[in-house]
């Protein structure tokens, strides 16, 4: 039994999570930015003067980039502690979606 292949297996699928909750985020920001709501998130509304589309795209250039380190430095944990993050945001950007719409 090749070790090394079961080893990764956990790394990969919290990659692949990862890039789950980045697509979730960005279709949900986008809906909801298309609703009428506004970014909560400072750094985020810094980004999105440049318009809604290029401060996504920037923001997940910065969060692949800390992903890229912690798979780098064997800090799956800390990725793990990311995914928790982005799936907080994606349930509160489904939140405003709905109050928006129930409006």
């Amino acid at each position: 039994m090749n070790t090394n292949a079961t080893a990764t297996l956990p790394e990969r699928s919290v990659v692949e999570l990862f890039l789950y909750l980045q697509v979730l985020d960005i279709m949900s920001t986008l809906i909801g930015f298309s609703l009428g709501s506004t970014e909560a998130s400072p750094f985020i509304r810094m980004l999105i003067r440049w318009g809604p589309i290029n401060g996504l795209i920037i923001s997940k250039i910065f969060a692949a980039g800390l992903a890229i380190v912690c798979v780098y430095l064997k800090r799956r944990v800390l990725l793990r502690w990311i995914n928790y993050w982005y799936a907080a945001l994606v349930v509160w950007n489904l939140y405003t979606i709905l109050r928006v719409l129930n409006s």
